[in-house]
């Protein structure tokens, strides 16, 4: 008799290596290595929406005067966990930057000209975000990160 291996779910797997590189990732940031393919990276500390668990997510930003702009792509199909967080509990929220500098940010999700020229601004930084918009159905929120 051989016994079988009982595979883990996809979405198990996916859960797994998201922590697993989010965390690689954090490290990295808090060595003073906060690029990550060719983006400026920053920890983003918020609260969970439903546990109430502190919650350390590494996420791209772009320059915006004083502030920083952070887009919630998750990968297309949905917003990702930490932007439900960010606006659950916007006044738990604070970024980590290279180096382990800790400031606590309002967040501030823009929408019709703020969003249209902050996108402007991020696409041609990045043109990637452009092609991963135009394979979503959704609109990509963007969020303005100040300083408190």
């Amino acid at each position: 008799m051989t016994k079988t291996r009982q595979a883990r779910t996809p979405g198990a797997f996916s859960r797994w290596m998201q922590h697993t590189m989010n965390g690689r990732m954090n490290r990295k940031i808090r060595r003073g290595r906060g690029q990550f393919m060719g983006m400026d990276v920053l920890i983003l500390h918020t609260v969970g929406k439903r546990s109430g668990e502190q919650r350390e997510s590494p996420v791209a930003w772009f320059a915006d005067g004083e502030d920083r702009l952070v887009v919630a792509s998750g990968g297309g199909s949905q917003h990702p966990d930490w932007f439900a967080n960010l606006m659950a509990h916007p006044g738990a929220a604070a970024i980590e930057l290279p180096g382990n500098v800790t400031v606590a940010v309002t967040p501030h999700r823009l929408s019709g000209a703020d969003r249209d020229e902050a996108w402007q601004r991020i696409t041609a930084a990045q043109p990637r975000y452009a092609k991963y918009q135009s394979k979503s159905d959704r609109q990509y929120p963007v969020v303005r990160l100040t300083a408190r």
